[in-house]
């Protein structure tokens, strides 16, 4: 997996699947703040939508996992991802429970 991919020389860059793992993490890390600014917009008050936690979640995992495996194996970066990681994994999670909660009840969701 630290192998250049020869397919991706034309770059200029150094590319390896290692690379394309982390650069994946990195951009759905940051499009996220994007599906929040449009979900922002749509509601005209500040919400953090599900998909912002989610991408948030595989973002940080693919960017640990990167900087975890990869020749790289930069403690920075793992230290770097590895708290956003639990965070977003925490609020994931609260985020699913009240419509379990609810659902279980026969309620409906205050969304």
């Amino acid at each position: 997996m630290n192998e250049e991919l020869l397919f991706l020389s034309w770059t200029g860059l150094h590319v390896t699947p290692w690379k394309l793992i982390g650069y994946t993490g990195a951009l759905l890390f940051g499009a996220r703040w994007l599906v929040q600014f449009l979900a922002t917009r749509r509601a005209g008050r500040p919400v953090i939508p599900r998909a912002f936690w989610i991408m948030s979640v595989l973002g940080s995992a693919m960017t640990l996992a990167y900087f975890l495996f990869s020749a790289k194996q930069d403690s920075v970066g793992v230290l770097q991802n590895l708290f956003p990681l639990i965070a977003a994994t925490y609020s994931l999670w609260l985020d699913h429970r009240p419509e379990v909660h609810l659902a279980e009840n026969g309620g409906s969701s205050p969304r």
